[in-house]
């Protein structure tokens, strides 16, 4: 079972990118306005060319690049990534867009401080093509997740997720880009709470405790 997270003061955030580092910059934007009890220290990538690297850059914060195609195996590369983000001592480790699975060794060592934002409503439609999934079996309602990371891929304990009603003229673009636009907004509360200590874990369920008194729980709205 994960732990209980705990209160963590002014955590030291890590944050995996792989791509343009949207959710990224999200934290970042949140960071400024003083939304949460922490900093983003290091940010690290997979992909030399990420655009999540020079956002960091441009805010001053510690990069790394732990090219995958330069390891014979996912050990070695989880190995290597781990000794990247060591040295950082994070209290929270982000996937914002990391496209790489890690495995149990890696996920082990960060237990209860792991978190991935996925762009569906888990446990549906895990893996990859999320919206185009979600088209074609005609939901209605689709968003996105924020969960613990586990050594099984998208099935980690739940902390948040945001909905949005699927329309008629959606397309897998338009759909993908509000769906963005929620991430956007939930990843900086999840990390919030996280920092905050808010966060329980209990039979592989999390309850996010509410300011309002132990054990309530927040949910976020659901988006129309």
């Amino acid at each position: 079972m994960i732990p209980d997270t705990g209160r963590v003061s002014l955590a030291r955030i890590a944050v995996l990118v792989s791509g343009r580092g949207s959710n990224l910059g999200a934290l970042l934007a949140a960071e400024r306005a003083g939304a949460f009890p922490g900093s983003v220290t290091q940010v690290v990538s997979n992909r030399p060319g990420a655009g999540g690297l020079a956002i960091a850059d441009d805010h001053g914060i510690a990069t790394a690049v732990v090219d995958h195609r330069s390891y014979p195996d996912r050990e070695r590369f989880d190995d290597a990534l781990a000794a990247a983000i060591g040295p950082g001592e994070p209290d929270l480790v982000v996937l914002a867009g990391f496209m790489r699975v890690l495995g149990r060794r890696f996920v082990d060592r960060y237990a209860g401080r792991l978190v991935n934002i996925h762009p569906s409503l888990l446990p549906s439609y895990p893996g990859l093509h999320t919206h185009r999934r979600a088209l074609a079996d005609g939901a209605k309602l689709h968003g996105c997740t924020v969960h613990f990371v586990t050594a099984d891929v998208d099935v980690g304990p739940i902390i948040g997720q945001a909905a949005l009603g699927v329309r008629d003229d959606d397309d897998e673009d338009s759909l993908a880009a509000r769906v963005l636009a929620l991430e956007h907004r939930l990843l900086p509360a999840c990390v919030r709470w996280f920092c905050e200590g808010r966060l329980v874990v209990e039979n592989g369920r999390v309850r996010v405790l509410d300011t309002a008194g132990p054990g309530e729980i927040y949910s976020p709205p659901l988006d129309r």
